[in-house]
Protein backbone atom coordinates (compact mmCIF):
# COMPACT_ATOMS: atom_id res chain seq x y z
CA UNK A 1 0.00 0.00 0.00
CA UNK A 2 2.82 2.19 0.57
CA UNK A 3 4.20 1.84 -2.51
CA UNK A 4 1.04 2.92 -4.68
CA UNK A 5 0.89 6.20 -1.99
CA UNK A 6 4.13 7.09 -2.58
CA UNK A 7 3.49 6.14 -7.06
CA UNK A 8 0.17 8.43 -6.54
CA UNK A 9 1.53 11.41 -4.44
CA UNK A 10 4.76 11.40 -6.49
CA UNK A 11 5.22 14.30 -9.15
CA UNK A 12 4.83 13.03 -12.42
CA UNK A 13 7.67 13.09 -14.30
CA UNK A 14 8.89 15.42 -17.08
CA UNK A 15 9.47 13.39 -19.94
CA UNK A 16 10.40 16.08 -22.49
CA UNK A 17 10.39 14.21 -25.71
CA UNK A 18 6.81 12.93 -25.11
CA UNK A 19 5.01 16.32 -25.59
CA UNK A 20 7.37 17.04 -28.76
CA UNK A 21 5.86 14.25 -30.53
CA UNK A 22 2.61 14.87 -29.51
CA UNK A 23 2.76 18.42 -30.66
CA UNK A 24 2.77 18.53 -34.98
CA UNK A 25 2.33 16.21 -37.93
CA UNK A 26 3.86 13.23 -38.84
CA UNK A 27 5.93 13.41 -41.97
CA UNK A 28 4.00 10.58 -43.54
CA UNK A 29 1.25 12.28 -42.78
CA UNK A 30 1.82 15.78 -44.32
CA UNK A 31 2.53 13.77 -47.41
CA UNK A 32 -0.55 11.99 -47.78
CA UNK A 33 -1.92 15.93 -47.36
CA UNK A 34 -0.19 16.95 -50.20
CA UNK A 35 -0.78 13.84 -52.31
CA UNK A 36 -4.58 14.39 -51.78
CA UNK A 37 -4.32 18.32 -52.45
CA UNK A 38 -2.35 17.59 -56.06
CA UNK A 39 -5.15 15.01 -56.94
CA UNK A 40 -7.85 18.01 -56.27
CA UNK A 41 -6.08 20.70 -57.75
CA UNK A 42 -5.43 18.31 -60.98
CA UNK A 43 -9.07 17.67 -60.92
CA UNK A 44 -10.46 21.17 -60.40
CA UNK A 45 -8.09 23.68 -61.64
CA UNK A 46 -8.81 22.41 -66.09
CA UNK A 47 -12.47 23.09 -64.86
CA UNK A 48 -11.30 26.69 -63.45
CA UNK A 49 -9.10 27.63 -65.68
CA UNK A 50 -11.89 27.34 -68.73
CA UNK A 51 -14.09 29.38 -66.64
CA UNK A 52 -11.06 32.50 -67.03
CA UNK A 53 -11.73 32.42 -70.80
CA UNK A 54 -15.02 32.53 -69.98
CA UNK A 55 -15.59 35.28 -67.88
CA UNK A 56 -13.27 37.62 -70.10
CA UNK A 57 -15.97 37.02 -72.86
CA UNK A 58 -18.59 37.83 -70.54
CA UNK A 59 -16.86 40.84 -69.25
CA UNK A 60 -16.30 42.47 -73.28
CA UNK A 61 -20.07 41.61 -73.74
CA UNK A 62 -21.29 43.58 -70.74
CA UNK A 63 -18.25 46.42 -71.80
CA UNK A 64 -20.09 46.50 -75.46
CA UNK A 65 -23.22 47.10 -74.06
CA UNK A 66 -22.49 49.87 -71.89
CA UNK A 67 -20.37 51.52 -74.81
CA UNK A 68 -23.17 50.75 -76.68
CA UNK A 69 -25.73 52.74 -74.93
CA UNK A 70 -23.26 55.63 -74.45
CA UNK A 71 -23.04 55.73 -78.55
CA UNK A 72 -26.36 55.37 -78.53
CA UNK A 73 -27.18 58.37 -76.20
CA UNK A 74 -24.72 60.46 -77.69
CA UNK A 75 -25.92 60.15 -81.02
CA UNK A 76 -29.50 61.50 -79.70
CA UNK A 77 -27.76 64.55 -78.02
CA UNK A 78 -25.82 64.96 -81.67
CA UNK A 79 -27.59 63.16 -84.07
CA UNK A 80 -24.41 61.15 -85.08
CA UNK A 81 -21.94 58.75 -83.90
CA UNK A 82 -18.34 60.03 -83.04
CA UNK A 83 -16.00 59.48 -85.64
CA UNK A 84 -13.10 56.87 -86.27
CA UNK A 85 -10.74 60.11 -85.64
CA UNK A 86 -12.90 60.85 -82.64
CA UNK A 87 -12.86 57.46 -81.21
CA UNK A 88 -14.32 56.70 -77.84
CA UNK A 89 -12.78 59.47 -76.47
CA UNK A 90 -15.84 61.18 -77.32
CA UNK A 91 -17.68 59.71 -74.82
CA UNK A 92 -15.59 61.11 -72.00
CA UNK A 93 -14.13 64.15 -73.42
CA UNK A 94 -15.45 66.88 -75.78
CA UNK A 95 -13.97 66.24 -78.95
CA UNK A 96 -12.31 69.08 -80.46
CA UNK A 97 -11.78 67.13 -84.23
CA UNK A 98 -14.83 67.27 -87.01
CA UNK A 99 -17.79 66.71 -86.49
CA UNK A 100 -17.73 68.70 -82.77
CA UNK A 101 -20.82 68.06 -80.80
CA UNK A 102 -22.80 70.94 -80.78
CA UNK A 103 -24.69 69.10 -78.21
CA UNK A 104 -22.18 67.60 -76.10
CA UNK A 105 -23.32 66.25 -71.69
CA UNK A 106 -20.93 68.47 -69.57
CA UNK A 107 -20.71 64.86 -67.49
CA UNK A 108 -20.18 63.22 -70.74
CA UNK A 109 -21.36 59.87 -71.69
CA UNK A 110 -18.73 57.23 -69.49
CA UNK A 111 -17.02 57.90 -66.64
CA UNK A 112 -13.98 56.69 -67.80
CA UNK A 113 -13.51 53.98 -71.09
CA UNK A 114 -13.65 50.49 -69.94
CA UNK A 115 -10.13 48.05 -71.04
CA UNK A 116 -10.53 44.59 -72.59
CA UNK A 117 -10.19 41.83 -70.45
CA UNK A 118 -6.71 42.24 -71.55
CA UNK A 119 -6.09 45.70 -70.07
CA UNK A 120 -5.83 47.33 -73.75
CA UNK A 121 -7.50 49.56 -75.18
CA UNK A 122 -11.27 48.24 -77.02
CA UNK A 123 -11.12 49.77 -81.02
CA UNK A 124 -13.56 51.37 -82.57
CA UNK A 125 -15.16 52.05 -86.38
CA UNK A 126 -17.35 54.63 -87.38
CA UNK A 127 -19.15 53.88 -90.04
CA UNK A 128 -18.63 50.18 -89.30
CA UNK A 129 -18.60 47.61 -91.69
CA UNK A 130 -21.72 46.28 -91.61
CA UNK A 131 -23.28 49.00 -88.92
CA UNK A 132 -23.27 52.36 -87.64
CA UNK A 133 -20.14 51.40 -85.54
CA UNK A 134 -18.06 48.84 -84.33
CA UNK A 135 -16.37 47.55 -81.09
CA UNK A 136 -14.16 45.02 -80.95
CA UNK A 137 -10.91 43.56 -79.37
CA UNK A 138 -7.84 41.67 -80.55
CA UNK A 139 -8.41 39.08 -78.03
CA UNK A 140 -5.02 37.96 -75.60
CA UNK A 141 -2.41 38.48 -78.32
CA UNK A 142 -3.94 41.66 -80.22
CA UNK A 143 -3.45 40.54 -83.33
CA UNK A 144 -6.16 40.37 -85.83
CA UNK A 145 -7.78 37.01 -86.08
CA UNK A 146 -7.01 34.32 -83.95
CA UNK A 147 -8.64 31.56 -82.44
CA UNK A 148 -9.49 30.41 -78.68
CA UNK A 149 -8.57 33.39 -76.38
CA UNK A 150 -6.84 35.01 -79.16
CA UNK A 151 -9.74 35.17 -80.90
CA UNK A 152 -11.15 38.86 -82.03
CA UNK A 153 -14.21 40.10 -79.64
CA UNK A 154 -16.29 42.04 -81.77
CA UNK A 155 -19.62 43.74 -80.75
CA UNK A 156 -22.41 42.41 -83.03
CA UNK A 157 -21.00 38.75 -83.01
CA UNK A 158 -21.28 38.53 -79.78
CA UNK A 159 -24.41 39.94 -79.40
CA UNK A 160 -25.76 37.85 -81.99
CA UNK A 161 -24.28 34.89 -79.93
CA UNK A 162 -26.04 36.28 -77.06
CA UNK A 163 -29.22 36.21 -78.45
CA UNK A 164 -29.48 32.30 -79.23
Amino acid sequence: MAFIKKTILEKPSTNRAAPWRQAGFSLVEILVVLVIMGLLISVVAPKVLGRADEARVHKARADFSAIATALKMYRLDNYVYPSSEQGLQALVAKPSLEPVPRQWRAAGYLEELPLDPWGRAYLYLSPGTDKAFDIFTLGADGVKAGEGQNEDLIIWRLTAQQDH
